[in-house]
């Protein structure tokens, strides 16, 4: 097949004055080296195309492919992952991981947990920042956490998310509020151990391949999976396969959650223990990073002995699944 690439350099937009934070879901070019690698040595032909506005014009200049692997995060608005599956149904071209409808759902955390919580599956309770006046209507017992509505990799978070007292609640509600231009979603903070479950397939067919435990070295950041954390995973962050026992809690409230959500081909479900030891939703990822030593979901396979090459061939075999006509 002719698969065309679609993604957001991290590079591009450096270059083009944003900060090292704001690309942080960006990739590298050694992540997009790798998936084009891993996809000609299934046979495959690759076209890089970049980000959504390269793929409009190239779209509109007439190109077309048999699929296109999407790893888009897109930089503007609440439904920015969703923009180019939009644009690839419009011109029914074939593509991977999710669809905008999961897409634009996911990415809003509060609206993710209404909908998990309908699911039957738990989660910590929480309110909706959208304005400094609505941190009064906060009517949930300390200790708390703070962090923006819709942002990935840890963006947002650090050691003063958990929250012990209304004064610190205002104030890091407002801090949050201005820098991200966005609601922040306030919830119960869980003080148990914390997972994150690598998911590959669709529906019925969808398996949890894994669960790590994530650990913080006494160094890192205290409190949270946080965004320097993240970022400096190697140093501040010790990665572990769950035990059984937790493991199966935790593949059920994620294969629950993945199936429920409509999510497709591969991705993360992030769940957390509560004071007595159940499992909670988080979050859930389903346009997870695939860079093949950094991000979390080819760390858990690397974890249970599948290799990179292995990975992307499953999720190619899921979304191939439904090109067919």
């Amino acid at each position: 097949m002719n698969i065309g690439l679609t993604y957001d350099l991290r590079q591009d937009y450096l270059d083009a004055g944003y900060s090292e934070e704001q690309t942080a879901e960006f990739d590298s070019p050694d992540t997009i080296a790798a998936i084009e690698k891993a996809l000609i040595a299934m046979g495959h032909k690759t076209m890089r195309i970049g980000n959504v506005k390269s793929l409009v014009q190239r779209l509109a200049a007439g190109e077309r492919w048999d699929m296109i692997f999407n790893i888009c995060e897109g930089m503007f608005g609440l439904g920015r992952e969703a923009q180019v599956p939009a644009l690839l149904d419009a011109y029914q071209i074939p593509y991977t991981f999710s669809g905008p409808l999961v897409l634009a759902l996911t990415l809003d955390k509060a609206l993710t947990k209404r909908v998990v919580r309908s699911l039957g599956v738990a989660t910590p309770d929480f309110a909706v920042v959208a304005a400094k006046e609505d941190i009064a209507a906060v009517d949930l017992p300390f200790p708390l956490f703070a962090k923006p509505l819709a942002e990935g990799t840890g963006l947002g978070i650090d050691a003063r998310s958990k929250i012990d007292s209304r004064r610190q609640l205002t104030a890091v509600c407002c801090e949050l509020l201005e820098k991200f231009k966005q609601p922040v979603l306030v919830e119960t903070y869980l003080p148990g151990r914390e997972f994150t479950v690598g998911i590959v397939g669709s529906g019925t067919a969808a398996e949890a391949i894994g669960v790590m435990e994530v650990f913080l070295k006494p160094e890192a950041e205290a409190n949270a999976y946080s965004y320097v954390n993240k970022e400096n995973s190697e140093e501040l962050v010790q990665y572990a396969l769950a035990p059984e026992v937790e493991a199966s809690s935790c593949r059920d409230v994620a294969l629950r959650t993945w199936r429920g959500l409509g999510c497709l081909d591969a991705g993360r479900v992030d769940v957390k223990m509560d004071g007595n030891g159940a499992v909670n939703f988080i979050e859930v990822n389903p346009l997870a990073g695939l860079h093949h030593e950094h991000s979390d979901l080819p760390i858990i396979c690397s974890l249970v002995g599948i290799p990179f090459q292995t990975l992307i061939e499953r999720i190619m075999a899921s979304a191939g699944r439904r090109a067919r006509p």
